[in-house]
């Protein structure tokens, strides 16, 4: 129409609309894309410290196995370092010497652990620390889309609870293993495998009584409790005490590690699989999962799940795989059906990881995959 208004076409969208669709795809590109690990992880670490601080002041406190804690190192305070007079009220010392003079630390700074609240808020720290740890490896391996994070740290409830709700150990030894981790990523192999070397912590225990500071601290024949379990609660109780279920689970581990040793990791070193996939299937394998032991592969579970070969095992597969695992561990008492789903999963992780492709050749690895000479201290 001459002189009048032109008008667009219905189907033709407008410049704001093109903009504003530009924005949203470079928004979900900072979600899929590794590069943007790091503004990622960066805003979910700001965000998990009010997230902590939040757990301490509005859910309670469950004293389970703090006060024995401070009961087993207070013996040695008091001058014991035979490992079998050593206990708390949960029973006797069955950790190594580590954790005695990482808890003695802990006994002093919390008024010889009374103040629970300022330990919560340690253990917050070492939360925010682990994290930073296991960060830092996911950017440099570059395996897992930032959106991922999420679940890996602000989802779980279970693990703010192992953190800084019950004060258990099992965080703090993580902790030391993903630092040991990032030493070795970095070449620093002594120093690495000094975090968890425990022969010179041990001596004053191994002078006075080494039979039983071994016996005790690796205790490898410790029987668990049935009503804790969280893999095996579809078993009947006579058969999760039986030991040779125990060394048919033994069997099974060991051959699976022999079978991944041989056949998946033979080409060249990958010192973040390798580590990850043997303590995963440590974990598929273990007599009895508590709890607390989720910290134990939490935060590796995005790193084997992205490192499988099915290549077409979908995002939102792998999301729903996650949060079945969580479901599980979240499930108290468990359940027959609970455990069973954890079983499945780790299955499925399992052999996602040995249809995985082979290591590449030296040629073809990045810098994160290449072993480090080690560097001297």
């Amino acid at each position: 129409m001459a002189g009048g208004v032109r008008r667009k076409s219905p189907g033709t969208p407008s410049p704001l609309w093109g903009k504003l669709h530009s924005l949203w795809q470079d928004k979900h590109l900072v979600l899929f894309k590794t590069e943007y690990t790091l503004l990622v992880v960066s805003i979910l670490w700001f965000l998990e410290i009010g997230i902590n601080v939040w757990v301490i002041h509005k859910v309670a406190y469950t004293e389970i196995d703090w006060k024995a804690y401070m009961d087993e190192v207070e013996g040695v305070i008091n001058g014991t370092y035979d490992y079998t007079q050593l206990k708390g009220d949960t029973g006797p010392l069955v950790y190594p010497a580590g954790f005695v003079y990482i808890f003695t630390a802990l006994y002093y700074i919390t008024s010889h652990g009374v103040n629970i609240r300022l330990g919560q808020y340690l253990f917050a720290v070492f939360y925010l620390i682990t994290l930073l740890l296991v960060f830092r490896i996911y950017h440099r391996t570059k395996k897992v889309p930032p959106y991922v994070f999420f679940f890996v740290c602000c989802a779980s409830y279970r693990i703010h609870s192992i953190f800084v709700l019950r004060l258990f150990n099992d965080p703090v030894a993580m902790m030391l293993l993903f630092a040991a981790v990032n030493l070795f990523m970095d070449g620093y192999w002594t120093l690495g495998c000094g975090l968890y070397r425990q022969v010179a912590l041990g001596l004053p225990f191994l002078l006075e009584n080494p039979i039983g500071y071994l016996s005790r601290a690796f205790d490898l024949g410790r029987q668990f409790m049935f009503k804790w379990t969280v893999n095996w609660r579809f078993l009947p109780e006579w058969l999760f005490l039986n030991r040779y279920f125990h060394l048919l689970l033994l069997a099974a581990h060991l051959l699976a590690l022999l079978l991944f040793a041989l056949r998946r990791w033979k080409r060249q070193s990958q010192i973040v699989l390798i580590l990850f996939t043997s303590n995963f299937i440590g974990m598929c394998f273990s007599r009895s999962l508590h709890y607390q032991f989720y910290v134990w592969y939490f935060h590796t579970l995005p790193y084997l799940l992205w490192s499988g070969g099915v290549k077409k095992l979908a995002h939102l597969l792998r999301v729903l795989i996650l949060g079945l695992i969580e479901l599980s561990w979240n499930t108290y008492p468990s359940t027959n059906s609970s455990s069973a789903a954890l079983h499945v999963c780790h299955l499925i992780i399992l052999l996602c990881l040995w249809l995985a492709p082979p290591l590449p050749s030296a040629p073809a690895e990045t810098q994160e995959d290449k072993p480090a000479k080690d560097k001297r201290q």
